[in-house]
């Protein structure tokens, strides 16, 4: 997947603050389950909210979100607080519903 440019992650965080959370990453951390549920909203949304429950060290967060994104083989747009932004461009041109600029 190509990597987003900055004007690309503004325009997507742009769109996802009105977004609620769609998947919670509890004490358990990164397994099987959240991988699919990830993988499933992505899906259905291309762009989704991840919020961290039980998490408190920046890090641990960090680390996750990046092993997520690797995972799933989305972008990680952005971490604010306990707050992850995922992106995955959908593979099906009729079902897209976000169309990132082009500068």
């Amino acid at each position: 997947m190509e990597a987003l440019k900055g004007y690309q992650k503004k325009f997507l965080k742009g769109l996802a603050h009105g977004l609620k959370p769609v998947v919670f990453i509890g004490q358990k951390g990164f397994t099987a389950n959240l991988i699919k549920s990830i993988h499933e909203a992505l899906g259905t949304h291309e762009l989704i909210k991840v919020k961290f429950v039980e998490f408190r060290d920046r890090q641990q967060k960090v680390s996750t979100a990046e092993a997520v994104a690797a995972e799933v083989d989305c972008q990680l747009v952005g971490m604010i607080g306990h707050i992850v932004i995922f992106y995955r461009r959908q593979s099906d041109p009729e079902k897209r519903k976000i169309q990132l600029p082009q500068r």
